[in-house]
């Protein structure tokens, strides 16, 4: 017979009105996962520059047609993942994709690049925010890589309480981003000429390089930058607000468009009115002194890109947890990952990205640059399989327009195949082998983490109806070694349990308290039998196991007594025999070890 419990009816609804109150609308998820590709904007047109600038003036009047190369991936990709949002509503974006079409090996290597790309986003955001913190105010230098570590902090309470919570913090940083990047493009738009002449005296070193292919690709795949996060909305649709994927798909809709619009403005600009790189000026920089002169207006566009590089890192605290829920529950990563506590908050998730975060932002030292060529490498990995796995779920569904559909993907898993190919050998030697390293080492240790979850399963009979459960014989052995209240309520337990129940002493012949315990153990006489073990070696825990492993044809049942205080510090006090003995009984035996707290403060 079983029994279920329910809440009150009343309480139902009130309950699921509270969970969604704590998820997203599509603005808050514009806020909460995108803000890692609305701020690519700042570094996104400077990489193709920097690239096309090597060409001199012929090839930076490249930058428009390789930004607008970029706008068609970036459609491609943003009419894709609103595909992959509706027929995976439970999020996981490529890895989701990956999983049912490709094979699970194909699904881990997305899972692995999908991690990468958010650590190193949090740890390129953070660097990237300080950095700019730390041009405007030098004396701040010294103390990089903890200003760092606190940003991180920062947003790690942020998400703590909650995605939903986060998107509400981030509201307005995003809508003064977006609105002033969209005045400089519309003002830059309306000059006959620039407000401020831009410092074009920095001159290129070198042999100027020929206008090729090689450079126009290499252009195109560091321009590519201003693509990550773009995954970010379908790998999260859970956190959205009902119905999910309506509103998932509208966000995902919006960032593209603005994304667009931003990348190929800025680029519009840089061809008008001729920006060329300059040492310690970003491009943005300059551009918005064309706009808008050196005024109020130009001191918020760059505020506002600081504040929007410091939190793009919060696109990753929003789709790394689902994604590990989601590798979790698919027994690739520990359980642990799948828990959800208050607020929809996957903790472990959230930790586990502040962690490896906080070791690179160290082990860098916070300097971005050193970071940089590590980024955007594997998101394209993710890309990729995500558009293949697409252009395989077509073909096996053939809904209405499927043709259309699958050239699309397959146009798209082509751009973004040549640019993971690019993007990585352009930067192997900048320390994009790490990347190529870590990839595959992530994808074995989840091979390693299922293959341990399937020995379980085995083991356990999951999916297989048990016999049913009969009693057997039992024997509850409560180890002691004082005569005391704390030994009556224990042997008082092992009663209860029923079967038979014994006392172990552990001891040895020459110890002074010996003969005090077993004179008081006789004159109070408790009416179990009492088994004294005798080691040499003044060992605790060897003779009980010994002597366990000897019993046959019994369930046995360790019964260790202990003292819970009152108060955490006072731990230190304890003598730490019962944790000896649960260590050594769960490693060499097979008792059912059971440790009963005896807690000091009144009732």
């Amino acid at each position: 017979m079983t029994t279920t419990i329910h809440p009150p009816e009343s309480e139902a609804p009130a309950r699921a009105s509270r969970g969604e109150r704590h998820r997203l609308t599509v603005v808050g998820g514009l806020a909460a996962l995108s803000l890692d590709a609305m701020a690519s904007v700042a570094y996104g047109p400077e990489a193709i520059v920097l690239v096309l600038a090597l060409a001199g003036g012929t090839g930076l009047g490249f930058t428009l047609p390789v930004t607008l190369s970029i706008a068609t991936l970036l459609v491609v990709l943003t009419a894709s993942y609103r595909q992959v949002i509706a027929a995976f509503p439970d999020g996981g974006g490529a890895y989701g994709v990956a999983r049912r079409y490709l094979g699970r090996r194909a699904s881990l290597a997305a899972g692995a690049s999908l991690i990468i790309d958010y650590v190193l986003n949090v740890a390129v955001s953070v660097a990237a925010g300080v950095a700019a913190l730390t041009s405007a105010f030098p004396v701040l230098l010294p103390g990089t890589v903890w200003l760092c570590l606190g940003v991180l902090a920062v947003l790690t309470a942020i998400n703590l309480r909650g995605i939903a919570h986060s998107a509400r913090a981030f509201v307005l940083p995003t809508v003064v981003y977006v609105g002033a990047i969209v005045v400089v493009v519309l003002a830059g738009l309306v000059r006959s000429e620039p407000a401020i002449d831009p410092n074009t005296a920095a001159q290129q070193a070198g042999t100027l390089q020929s206008v090729g292919i090689l450079l126009l690709l290499k252009a195109f795949a560091n321009g590519c930058a201003a693509l990550t996060g773009v995954e970010a909305i379908a790998n999260a649709v859970p956190s959205f607000r009902k119905p999910r994927v309506r509103r998932a798909q509208t966000a995902e809709l919006v960032l593209g468009g603005l994304l667009a619009v931003m990348l190929i403005g800025i680029a519009a600009l840089i061809e008008k009115f001729a920006i060329r790189p300059v040492p310690g000026v970003t491009v943005l920089s300059q551009v918005t002194e064309a706009s808008l002169g050196d005024g109020f207006g130009y001191y918020l566009v760059q505020f506002a890109t600081v504040v929007l590089l410091a939190l793009a890192a919060n696109t990753s605290f929003g789709g790394l947890p689902v994604l590990a829920q989601l590798l979790a529950k698919d027994n690739n990563l520990p359980h642990a990952f799948a828990l959800r506590a208050d607020r929809s908050v996957h903790r472990h998730g959230i930790a586990f990205l502040t962690v490896t975060s906080a070791a690179l932002l160290v082990l860098a030292d916070g300097q971005m640059n050193s970071l940089v060529p590590l980024f955007a490498i594997g998101v394209f990995v993710g890309f990729t399989l995500s558009q293949v796995g697409m252009v395989r779920h077509w073909i096996a569904d053939r809904p209405r327009g499927w043709v259309g559909k699958t050239a699309l993907n397959g146009f798209g898993a082509l751009l973004t195949g040549i640019a993971a190919i690019v993007v990585t050998a352009s930067k192997f030697g900048e320390g994009g082998w790490l990347i190529a390293v870590a990839l595959p080492v992530l994808v074995l240790l989840m091979e390693a983490v299922h293959r341990s979850y399937q020995h379980i399963g085995t083991r356990l009979e999951l999916g297989h109806r048990p016999t049913p459960p009969r009693p057997v014989k039992s024997l509850v052995v409560v180890p002691v070694a004082t005569v005391s209240r704390l030994t009556r309520d224990a042997i008082a337990a092992g009663l209860s349990l029923g079967g038979k129940v014994i006392a172990v002493h552990v001891g040895h012949p020459d110890d002074a308290e010996q003969a005090a315990f077993l004179s008081a153990w006789e004159d109070w006489d408790p009416g179990v039998p009492m088994v004294r073990l005798h080691d040499e070696r003044h060992r605790l825990a060897a003779p009980l196991v010994e002597y366990l492993q000897a019993v046959r044809d019994l369930q046995v049942f360790v019964l260790i007594p202990e003292v819970e205080p009152d108060h955490a510090w006072q731990r230190v006090l304890q003598n730490q025999r019962g944790a000896i003995l649960a260590h050594a009984l769960r490693r060499r035996t097979n008792v059912i070890v059971c440790r009963m707290r005896f807690r000091t403060r009144s009732t």
